[in-house]
């Protein structure tokens, strides 16, 4: 049987028109059984089938009280967490959700076209990348700086679009180790032109390939 993902998109705060594409896109990986889901009871069951959980543009506060228990147990007893673009917009009333994620999302200048620093390249979300990626997206800025409690991967070069608010260093996607799980994190993946993009997909892919250890 294929590994299994269960794709999470509640929102209660800001609702992304991309997330239906985003669901397609991560559903026509070859590989994986996919779940997708907005119904918080999803979260209330048992995950340890889960090869990982995807909060795809996820928004607001978003898990029962049964659900952060859930989540929290599977990720610290050896489950896999990918975090996509508003995934940092998630449960700000819920301290250990911003330690498992890395950092929470502050602000972003508008929607436009820039310049993504690969820092790392050995891991499956930026082998295929170019070494400085041009991409469209809203160039995500951060309360805290998760450097130093992260492995990270990609950087935004903030000299090549305006409204940067974080200046030379300013991490966009992230991996960590959470107790016995995995976590990576993307801050990219606005719009829907994105779950077309081959770069994009191939980087989507590489952090829930990592995430699931399936790479």
């Amino acid at each position: 049987m294929a590994p299994r993902l269960l794709v999470y998109t509640r929102t209660t705060d800001y609702r992304h028109d991309s997330i239906p594409d985003a669901v397609a896109a991560v559903r026509g990986f070859h590989g994986f059984d996919v779940d997708a889901t907005e119904d918080p009871a999803a979260l209330e069951q048992p995950l340890e089938g889960y090869a990982a959980v995807v909060f795809l543009s996820t928004s607001g506060d978003v898990l029962s009280p049964a659900g952060r228990e859930r989540l929290a147990g599977y990720v610290e007893s050896g489950g896999g967490f990918a975090g996509v673009h508003a995934a940092a917009c998630t449960e700000y009333g819920w301290p250990y959700y911003g330690e498992l994620l890395g950092a929470r999302f502050d602000r972003h200048p508008h929607l436009q076209a820039g310049k993504a620093v690969v820092e790392d390249r050995d891991h499956p979300a930026t082998r295929q990348l170019p070494a400085v990626w041009d991409f469209t997206d809203e160039w995500y800025d951060f309360r805290s700086n998760p450097r130093g409690a992260v492995r990270v991967l990609v950087r935004a070069d903030e000299s090549s679009y305006e409204g940067g608010g974080m200046g030379t260093d300013h991490p966009l996607a992230w991996c960590r180790d959470h107790a016995a799980g995995r976590v990576f994190y993307t801050a990219l993946g606005h719009a829907r032109e994105a779950y077309t993009d081959g770069d994009f997909l191939a980087h989507l892919r590489g952090g829930i390939d990592w995430v699931a250890r399936d790479e």
